[in-house]
């Protein structure tokens, strides 16, 4: 195995095809589908699958190219330590819940370290998701939060796919009103006084289950509930309708605009945040900067 076949394999995987990605490195096509059979064979798995329409990265295919990017950021930091010379583009990849802070951070981040050329991925995803991405490489880091109800069952799935959790902060339950909204004349809120507006969640695809919902609390009855996909549908419809969800209270204005207010929550319950990594791989440069920025971003909160 060599950084070279590892290039080749993330630009196959980047592009979906053989052809282009033959192109793209500027080789023959027979070379690269050689090259990729080697590593293959090597390594006695299945990369790619091959089909009439193309090829689709298989399971461990797509564990492999975690390791192999991994692999080609430290080959890149350590060639331009040396040499002093920019090599290729800085990439780094997230996977998180919907907070604004990661998003604060990751903005940070880029502006520090993105440089002339970069490939930053910022997925705010379903809760299963990003531990799938942290366990499969996809994501050098994910962020998610545990509180008492869901952490047995966070903590299996973790432990299952060699993962850890380390906290960045606690924080008491609090309430995403409009500013307008009636809830928002009110210093704190009870159970009681949300139950006559619509409730909005994040949707949590085929794993919909009550411990994986980015909300607390989610076993409360409501009768008016409303399940979006991301952050800006759901501030507008909490605007739009009056609408709430339960949350840290950790917002950033700049980002989120003003028409959000948080309301703290009276209930006995919390939510712990944290990140997780894969414990199989070390930390990098750019992730161990991202968690450097994030601690101190929380810390003003």
């Amino acid at each position: 195995m060599t950084l070279k076949q590892l290039n080749y394999v993330v630009t196959v995987a980047e592009t979906g095809n053989i052809t282009e990605a033959a192109k793209k490195l500027f080789i023959a096509q027979p070379s690269l589908t050689s090259a990729i059979q080697e590593i293959e064979k090597e390594f006695n798995i299945t990369l790619f699958n091959r089909t009439k329409r193309g090829i689709s990265i298989t399971t461990e295919g797509s564990e492999f190219l975690g390791y192999a990017r991994q692999l080609l950021e430290q080959a890149n930091l350590i060639e331009e330590r040396y040499t002093g010379k920019p090599v290729g583009k800085t990439k780094f990849y997230i996977s998180s819940q919907h907070y604004s802070f990661v998003v604060e951070a990751f903005v940070e981040l880029l502006k520090k370290y993105g440089g002339e050329k970069y490939e930053f991925h910022m997925r705010e995803t379903q809760t299963y998701d990003i531990i799938e991405d942290v366990a499969r490489l996809r994501s050098e880091i994910g962020v998610l939060y545990m509180n008492k109800f869901n952490e047995t069952v966070i903590k299996k799935e973790l432990r299952d796919n060699d993962l850890s959790f380390t906290p960045l902060f606690k924080a008491k339950p609090h309430v995403f009103i409009g500013k307008n909204s009636p809830l928002a004349k009110k210093k704190s809120l009870t159970l009681d006084d949300l139950k006559p507006y619509p409730r909005l969640s994040y949707e949590q695809g085929t794993h919909n289950s009550f411990y994986f919902s980015e909300e607390i609390l989610s076993t409360q009855d409501s009768d008016k509930d409303l399940v979006v996909c991301d952050r800006a549908t759901l501030f507008n419809l909490l605007i739009g309708l009056n609408g709430y969800t339960i949350c840290s209270g950790v917002i950033n204005e700049n980002l989120n605009g003003a028409n959000i207010v948080a309301r703290p929550l009276k209930v006995d319950d919390y939510m712990e945040v944290g990140y997780i990594l894969k414990n199989s791989v070390g930390v990098s440069p750019l992730t161990q900067s991202y968690i450097e920025i994030i601690k101190k971003l929380v810390k003003k909160k």
